[in-house]
């Protein structure tokens, strides 16, 4: 306690000093009355003896009439009169501050003494202890330990808009949902279940399903799958980690340490609980060490500036994107904003616009597996799963012998409804 009023004494008398320091440097400056630089008769005068000097000498060298002279003397030394009179004058009042200002010099010392003080008390907390680094840190983790539950975040989430997906295709996902209500244990009838209802933007249905397909695996269950199970929960909170979330992470990294998504993911929680010195560390390495058609570099780059501002670091610079991937740093944070302020019509068509950019490129410059993913799941969410049929088929003759890019597109189009 000693420490602490020792502290709140030393902060007054430093902000008190500055406060006072700055205020009688306004009030020298208001009740100065001269000028260091004389008043402006003085400069006439000056003048007005120069131009004396110059008819003398034009008069001497026979460039000006006598006469003429003579007249141009009387009427610059009438003018010298004049300005030395009104010098005498300012002179007389020069060293006088009026009585505006001393209104005014009193009006600076009460905004800056007790503006200053009554600002401070009313926005700041003269109160507050000092905060060490060790306690901002156990703050920091009780924030972790005492965070809201998934259940919670889920309540305070709007309800979302139905997707406006075709008849026949909702009719197929009351049949899947029937068929795996019935075998409970059919392993891939859960995972399309799951990819199906986070398609439609049920992610509560989509994780409930997503659990389930993890419990049933058990041993067998990989890195990926616990993942997709974050992922589903995260999503359904409106991009919240909540605790139960975060023990699905970490199940994740121990399967699979470098695991992108669990990192990415980890990172968002640290800043979400006031550690975004660590969430930054975490993001920078993890940017630097993923390929750019990783889908978490998109997220990353477009946040991790304001981060680095948060944690302390008053100038990052993003590393640069490999030549060729100028496109895959994924929406800007006022694409971003923009869309949230946007009709579900002019959402849509704006998906539909980024939809078609997409697919242009593909056909006309190809692309990796990432961005072939990325199309045929939106063409699902856009409900034209036609095309995103036609994509998917192009995209298996395209790597068709990559299993690992081949891998991606399937999951891709299992998300989007597909089927082989």
């Amino acid at each position: 306690m000693a420490g602490h009023d020792g502290g709140n004494i030393m902060f007054w008398i430093l902000t008190g000093a500055l406060a006072l320091v700055l205020t009688v440097l306004l009030l020298l400056a208001l009740l100065r009355g001269n000028r260091d630089t004389g008043p402006a008769e003085a400069f006439d005068l000056q003048v007005y003896r120069d131009q004396l000097s110059e008819i003398e000498k034009d008069t001497a060298r026979g460039t000006i009439a006598a006469d003429e002279a003579e007249r141009l003397k009387v009427e610059i030394s009438r003018r010298i009169l004049a300005a030395d009179t009104a010098a005498q004058e300012g002179n007389s009042e020069a060293g006088k501050a009026g009585i505006a200002s001393f209104v005014m010099a009193g009006l600076v010392a009460a905004t800056v003494l007790g503006g200053g003080f009554g600002l401070y008390t009313y926005l700041g907390n003269p109160g507050t202890p000092d905060m060490p680094l060790a306690v901002r840190m156990e703050e920091s983790q009780k924030a972790r330990d005492n965070r809201m539950s998934q259940a919670d975040a889920e309540e305070r989430m709007p309800a979302a808009e139905p997707v406006d997906a075709p008849e026949d295709y909702m009719k197929l996902v009351v049949q899947l949902r029937d068929a795996v209500e019935k075998r409970p244990d059919d392993e891939r009838g859960l995972v399309l279940l799951a990819s199906t209802e986070a398609t439609l933007g049920n992610y509560k249905a989509a994780y409930e399903v997503q659990a389930k397909l993890v419990a049933l695996l058990g041993q067998r269950a990989t890195a990926k799958d616990y993942t997709d199970l974050a992922d589903m929960m995260i999503i359904a909170a409106g991009g919240y980690v909540s605790p139960e979330a975060q023990e699905v992470l970490e199940q994740a990294l121990a399967l699979d340490p470098e695991n992108g998504v669990a990192r990415f993911y980890g990172g968002l929680m640290m800043a979400q609980t006031g550690r975004p010195d660590v969430a930054f560390q975490m993001w920078d390495i993890l940017l630097r060490s993923s390929p750019p058609e990783a889908p978490w570099v998109g997220p990353i780059r477009a946040q991790i500036e304001e981060l680095a501002f948060r944690a302390g670091i008053s100038r990052y610079e993003l590393p640069p994107l490999p030549e060729g991937h100028g496109d895959q740093a994924g929406p800007s944070a006022a694409d971003v904003a923009a869309a949230s302020d946007m009709t579900p019509e002019e959402r849509q068509e704006m998906i539909l616009g980024m939809v078609e950019n997409l697919s242009e490129r593909l056909a006309e410059e190809g692309g990796p597996a990432p961005d072939w993913a990325k199309l045929i799941t939106a063409l699902g969410v856009v409900g034209d799963t036609e095309r995103a049929q036609a994509i998917y088929n192009e995209a298996k003759g395209v790597f068709a012998n990559d299993p690992a890019s081949l891998d991606q597109i399937t999951a891709a189009a299992t998300r989007a409804g597909l089927a082989d």
